[in-house]
């Protein structure tokens, strides 16, 4: 998790495509014209270790958009495919 929100701080769509799961992969990620993401807390993790298939991540980005604040709130999940954590959705 921590990694994909780095890769849409500094808008590194190709990392983002690589981890998200093929079945739920979108064609292309376009990251232009987007928040700036500025800060994560992670709030609740479930599996995700070296002995899981699966695990989530509820999470809080915060990000500033034109000069205003906000915050997104989402708990994702996450799986191994190809022996690498891929991110398939909200749940």
């Amino acid at each position: 998790m921590r990694s994909r929100f780095s890769a849409f701080s500094v808008g590194d769509a190709d990392y983002l495509l690589r981890t998200w799961h093929p079945s739920t992969r979108p064609e292309r990620v376009d990251l232009d014209g987007g928040p700036r993401w500025v800060r994560l807390e992670i709030l609740e993790t479930t599996g995700g270790s070296a002995f899981h298939a699966e695990g989530t991540v509820r999470f809080r980005a915060h990000y500033r958009d034109h000069g205003t604040p906000g915050e997104m709130e989402e708990h994702s999940h996450f799986v191994r495919h190809a022996g690498a954590w891929t991110y398939t959705g909200t749940i």
